[in-house]
C-alpha cells in the first residue's frame, strides 16, 4: 500500500566517470510511497533555473515515487544527441533543454513532448566558434533556459561572447543579442543561466572586464549595464525574495552583492565566500545563503535587509545550490557529505557522507529532498533536522550534472551513460502509474 505525505503551500559540469553496476533496487527495503505538496496548483510548470520560486521547491500539488530506477517507474525516457548540463524546464506540455554537438560544433535547442517524450522539434541556435579549451566538467551548453509566458530565453557561450537569443515555442529564433565578452583566466568556460524580471533578461559575465547586463525580452535591446569587473566566476544570478524585497543577488569576487533588479544599482555588498563560485544563492525568510569552494572554502548566511554576515563556516558547496526550508539549510556538499544547519545561527544538526562528487542542486517535494551525485547515484531523503532519514538510494547512468525539474506527478531527469564516443544522454520522466 502506497503512503502518502503531502503539506500545504510552501540544480554544473561535466566528468566522464566511471561507476560500480547496481541493479534497478526493486529489492530495496525501503517501502515505496509517494510525497506530495498539498492540493493542485494553477499551474505546475518548471519554467526557469531552479523553478517557479527560485529556490528548487517543488510547486503546490507536486507528487512523484520516492523509489525510481532506470526500469521503475520510468513513463517514459528519450535520448538526448550531443552533450549538455543545463537542466531541463517545463511549460504546459513541453520539456526545453540545451545541448551542444562538439564534433559538428553546434548549439541547439531541444524540445520533447511532456506526456510521450516524443522530440518535437530542435533548432541549431550557432555553429562554429567554439572555444577551444573548456574545463572537462562544464559543456558548451551549461545554461539553463526560461521561459517568459510567450518566448523561451536562452544563453550560449560562443565565441568568447555570450549570446542571448528568444524562440518560439515551436523553436522559430525571434531574437539574437550578443551581450558582451566573456573571457574567463582559468578557461574553464561559462555557466550562469539567464534570470527574468519583470519585461526584462538578466545576463552576467565575471571576469577582469565583466558585466551585470538587462535586456528587454520582447525586442532583446539593452535596458542597463553594470560593471562586474575581478577574478572569474561561474554562479548565475537570481531574483531572491527575501526581508521583504526583491534582490538581485550573485556571489564572486570574494563577495555576496544585492542589486536593484529595475536599474542594477547596488543595494549592498559583502565580503564573503571566495573567489570563484558556481551555485546559486537560496533563500529563507530574512536570511541569504551562499557557499564557494575556490581558492578558500566558505558558507555563509546574509542579512537581506542590510548585507550583514549572520554566520559562516569553512564548509564548501562549490559547484551546486544549497536548500533552505523549514527553518533550515540543506546540502549534499562537494564531497558528497550531507549536511543539515539551523539556519538562524549555522548550528549543525547533523552530518553523513552519501558519496561524491556533487555537482547537481538538491530538490524539495513535500519535506522530501531528492540529490545527486556526478556518477549518477540518487539520493532520496527526508528534510529532518533531527536525523538524516534515507528513504531510497538508486542509480541512473553513470554521469548527473543537471538538477531535476518537476512538473506536477512527474519528475525530469537529464542523466548519462557510457564513455568517450559510446556516451549517451537520456532524460527520464519519473511518476506513478
Amino acid at each position: 500500500m502506497k503512503t502518502l505525505i503531502s503539506i500545504g503551500i510552501l540544480t554544473l559540469a561535466t566528468s566522464v566517470s566511471a561507476c560500480k553496476k547496481t541493479n534497478d533496487n526493486s529489492s530495496n527495503p525501503v517501502q515505496e510511497e509517494l510525497f506530495s505538496q498539498g492540493s493542485h496548483a494553477n499551474s505546475q510548470d518548471w519554467p526557469v533555473w531552479r523553478g517557479p520560486s527560485g529556490t528548487n521547491i517543488a510547486p503546490t500539488g507536486s507528487s512523484i515515487p520516492t523509489e525510481f530506477s532506470t526500469t521503475k517507474n520510468v513513463l517514459w525516457k528519450t535520448d538526448i544527441p550531443g552533450r549538455g548540463v543545463s537542466s531541463p524546464i517545463v511549460v504546459a506540455d513541453k520539456v526545453f533543454l540545451t545541448t551542444a554537438d562538439e564534433q559538428a560544433k553546434t548549439q541547439s535547442v531541444i524540445c520533447l513532448h511532456r506526456d510521450t517524450g516524443k522530440q518535437l522539434w530542435q533548432t541549431i541556435v550557432h555553429s562554429g566558434s567554439f572555444t577551444p579549451k573548456m574545463h572537462k566538467k562544464n559543456t558548451h551548453a551549461t545554461p539553463t533556459p526560461s521561459w517568459d509566458g510567450e518566448r523561451l530565453i536562452v544563453s550560449f557561450y560562443n565565441n568568447y561572447k555570450v549570446l542571448l537569443s528568444a524562440l518560439s515555442s515551436d523553436g522559430k529564433i525571434l531574437w539574437q543579442t550578443d551581450t558582451g565578452e566573456y573571457r574567463d583566466k582559468y578557461q574553464f568556460g561559462y555557466a550562469p543561466s539567464p534570470v527574468l524580471h519583470g519585461s526584462n533578461v538578466i545576463v552576467s559575465s565575471e571576469y577582469d572586464h565583466g558585466y551585470l547586463a538587462s535586456f528587454d525580452r520582447a525586442t532583446g535591446r539593452e535596458v542597463w549595464r553594470k560593471p562586474r569587473t575581478g577574478n572569474s566566476s561561474y554562479s548565475s544570478p537570481i531574483i531572491a525574495k527575501a526581508g521583504g524585497q526583491e534582490l538581485l543577488v550573485l556571489t564572486g569576487n570574494d563577495k555576496m552583492t544585492a542589486y536593484n533588479p529595475n536599474n542594477g544599482s547596488e543595494i549592498w555588498t559583502t565580503r564573503s565566500i571566495s573567489k570563484a563560485t558556481c551555485g546559486t544563492v537560496t533563500w529563507e525568510g530574512d536570511l541569504i545563503f551562499g557557499s564557494g569552494g575556490y581558492p578558500k572554502k566558505e558558507t555563509v548566511a546574509v542579512h537581506a535587509k542590510t548585507g550583514k554576515v549572520v554566520w559562516r563556516n569553512l564548509d564548501k558547496s562549490y559547484e551546486q545550490s544549497m536548500l533552505a526550508t523549514g527553518g533550515y539549510l540543506y546540502t549534499l556538499n562537494d564531497n558528497g557529505i550531507a549536511i543539515c544547519w539551523r539556519a538562524s545561527d549555522g548550528q549543525e544538526m547533523w552530518k553523513e557522507r552519501l558519496g561524491g562528487p556533487v555537482s547537481a542542486s538538491p530538490i524539495l517535494i513535500g519535506n522530501t529532498i531528492i540529490a545527486s551525485n556526478e556518477k549518477g547515484e540518487f539520493f532520496v531523503f527526508k528534510a529532518n533536522p533531527q536525523k538524516l532519514e534515507i528513504l531510497h538510494r538508486t542509480q541512473m547512468g553513470n554521469e548527473s550534472f543537471a538538477s531535476p525539474a518537476i512538473s506536477g506527478n512527474r519528475m525530469f531527469l537529464r542523466v548519462a551513460s557510457g564513455q568517450g564516443r559510446g556516451r549517451q544522454e537520456t532524460v527520464y520522466c519519473i511518476g506513478g502509474s
